[in-house]
């Protein structure tokens, strides 16, 4: 295939974002042409840019392009393989279903907010990202990382008058720079032994590294791609930052951002740092199990549904790598065909993460544009004015919960298959923490199915519980479309993943040199393979079609009971109650109490309860009940470093003497101690 229409519609891509960026500017003072503009220039280049990773992942061979520019060490390179052109892929699926979206969510904010500057900083994002995952220098990755990250705080802060809104958007700043700062000196290790800034020469040198080199080097990358990505401990800054920012760009961080720290993990630890050593795949997949685990427990105390929604997305950054951690495993104890498998599954559950969590953040977003409110105790009865949102919100619930026949499912079980396959694959401590991520994995996708009947339940079925949820509406229809496209985007990738995953072979011999993605498919072209000897075989499409013929007869049965027999409606029975109403609904609060109760270890639950009397002590008046949860993290590691920096620092001020001469003596020290110890030629 010709390598042209690759690099020109790549070309064009960037030229969409670029010009929407620069016209989102220039018509700011005009809301209604500048919110088009905005949405269609996006559109325009999530086209471009899909086509282009289309055509790259087909072509199989990569394409290099790269532009002096006279500066040592800098070039205007892009590698687009196999690699850039998934997550390009991805980006492009994301980037148009959130600018259909935001046609009619951008609305709300004409004569209130500058939709140029929004859009502006739109654009930005998506062009940062695109280069991100196809760039081939350091310095250019470098720079796209951070305009990534200084964009993304424009966005999250974009409702800076809230003070919540303002110390998320400080929070995910300095993480951000923490993480630079880590892969800032991993490119500098990798650079001193290589002599080039080209990603291309870090595979040649790699051999090149000594062992004590090369941990450190993981080391640096897993914590500045880890921070990103908001792995189990380095978290906290997305349940603050996602929950606060526009919903559009919500579904966008969550969907696409944190898939950068992804997008780098694999191309430094599969690519750039050669066999990694067992422990780092060891490491790997426990921060993967921690991460898993403990988000969706976390997840199940949030009453805040996009903050709810953003401990899922640490739940199932942790899945990723569970899958990449296995690989990298597999890897160096020579199977790499399971290596390819488990590398399958991360991928895989990277593109269907990144879909069915922008489907639920845009869902969210749909209920808060309608009700003003994001707390699941103040909604209800959602299902009757908004039944299409409902309906997707729910695709996206069943999909996140890993339950047949949808991607989540199929990705998840590919990652189960990888894990059983470990123990009879590795030996010694190894083989024992593979069933054990398995197990953990399991109770994992218990614990979110859990969490989804609670975030469903609560906020679209029963009765509406305030005055936000009983005068509402469906959402508008460019939103609807936006979300339609990406609920029709899981059940594709579920009950057709066979059609799919031969496309991951250009990947898998990229960066582990094996093809297996046809040996995952079976029984003409209907049963998905564990590809593995004694694994296990699944099919979503017959399952899919048992689902069917199952609901059917059903709809039958209504259809003709319904024209036989007249309809009649009765009240609930309310257990000899007056009359049900909000007040006698469960609450989110006490469909998580059991497990409150049961994990209290880790949650330190509190609570509070206050009467009001107004005669006697036994004739309350009014009860107000409190209860929170221990924030672990930050109250045992963050509060303390945070402590320890202020002490030093303030021991550290008595060095600030004030006086010119205190700092002519620190400068001849200085010089004295370079003169002695310093490198000589």
């Amino acid at each position: 295939m010709n390598t042209l229409p690759v690099g020109t519609i790549f070309a064009l891509s960037l030229t969409a974002y670029s010009t929407g960026a620069l016209a989102s500017l220039a018509t700011w003072r005009k809301p209604a042409l500048c919110r088009y503009i905005c949405c269609g220039s996006a559109l325009a280049g999530a086209v471009l840019g899909g086509l282009a990773a289309v055509f790259g992942i087909l072509q199989g061979t990569p394409v290099r392009w790269s532009v002096s520019s006279g500066i040592p060490l800098f070039a205007y390179s892009f590698d687009y393989d196999a690699l850039a052109g998934f997550f390009n892929l991805t980006l492009a699926i994301l980037a148009g279903a959130v600018s259909i979206y935001s046609f009619s969510y951008l609305k709300e904010f004409e004569g209130k907010r500058n939709i140029g500057f929004f859009g502006f900083l739109f654009h930005l994002l998506l062009l940062s990202l695109t280069i991100v995952f196809t760039t081939a220098n350091v310095f250019l990755f470098l720079i796209g990382w951070e305009v990534m990250a200084l964009v993304a705080y424009g966005l999250v802060t974009f409702y800076h008058e809230d003070r919540e809104t303002r110390r998320a958007g400080l929070l995910y700043i300095v993480m951000a720079h923490i993480d630079a700062g880590c892969l800032l000196l991993g490119f500098a290790l990798l650079m001193q032994v290589s002599g080039s800034a080209e990603f291309a020469s870090f595979r040649t040198a790699a051999a090149q590294l000594s062992s004590g080199q090369q941990a450190v080097a993981f080391v640096l990358f897993f914590l500045g791609f880890g921070i990103k990505a908001g792995v189990i401990p380095f978290h906290i800054w997305l349940p603050a930052a996602h929950p606060v920012a526009p919903s559009n760009i919500s579904a966008l961080l969550s969907g696409i951002v944190l898939k950068a720290g992804i997008y780098g993990m694999v191309r430094i630890f599969l690519d750039g740092l050669g066999i990694l050593p067992s422990w780092a795949g060891l490491l790997v997949l426990i921060v993967g199990v921690a991460s898993a685990v403990l988000g969706v427990l976390y997840a199940l105390m949030e009453h805040d549904l996009k903050r709810l929604l953003a401990y899922h997305s640490i739940e199932n950054i942790g899945i990723i790598l569970i899958g990449l951690g296995a690989a990298l495993v597999f890897r160096v104890a020579g199977h790499p065909q399971l290596a390819a498998v488990a590398l399958i599954a991360a991928m895989f559950h990277t593109l269907n993460h990144a879909i069915f969590k922008c489907l639920l953040f845009l869902g969210a977003g749909s209920v808060l544009h309608s009700t003003g409110t994001r707390n699941m105790e103040e909604l209800g009865g959602l299902i009757r004015p908004m039944p299409v949102t409902a309906f997707c919100f729910l695709i996206g619930a069943v999909a996140i919960s890993g339950l047949p026949p949808l991607n989540g499912f199929v990705s998840e079980w590919l990652t189960y298959q990888s894990l059983l396959a470990g123990f009879g694959a590795t030996g010694g401590l190894t083989r024992i923490l593979f069933p054990l991520a398995g197990s953990m994995l399991a109770l994992t996708g218990a614990l979110a199915a859990a969490c989804f009947v609670k975030a469903f339940a609560i906020t679209f079925l029963a009765l509406p519980r305030g005055t936000e949820a009983r005068h509402v509406h469906e959402a508008p229809r460019s939103m609807l479309v936006g979300m339609g496209w990406l609920t029709v985007t899981c059940l594709a990738l579920g009950l057709g993943v066979t059609w799919f995953l031969p496309a991951f072979d250009a990947l898998t011999e990229q960066l582990l040199g094996q093809r297996v993605g046809t040996n995952l498919i079976s029984g003409h072209g209907l049963v998905l393979s564990a590809g593995m000897r004694h694994g296990g075989t699944v099919s979503t499409a017959v399952i899919g079609i048992g689902l069917v013929i199952l609901l059917i007869p059903a709809v039958l049965l209504v259809s003709i009971g319904a024209r036989r027999f007249a309809r009649r409606r009765g009240p609930t029975w309310d257990c000899g109650l007056p009359g049900l109403s909000e007040e006698n609904e469960y609450t989110a609060t006490a469909f998580s109490k059991p497990l409150r109760m049961i994990f209290s270890v880790l949650y330190q639950p509190r609570r509070e309860i206050q009467a009001v009397f107004d005669v006697s002590p036994y004739f309350p008046k009014a009860i107000r009940f409190e209860s929170e949860i221990e924030p672990t993290f930050e109250k045992r590691l963050y509060v303390p470093l945070k402590d320890l920096l202020l002490w030093f620092s303030t021991r550290m001020r008595a060095i600030q003497a004030g006086s010119i001469h205190a700092y002519l003596a620190y400068i001849f020290v200085t010089l004295v101690l370079l003169l002695l110890f310093g490198v000589r030629p």
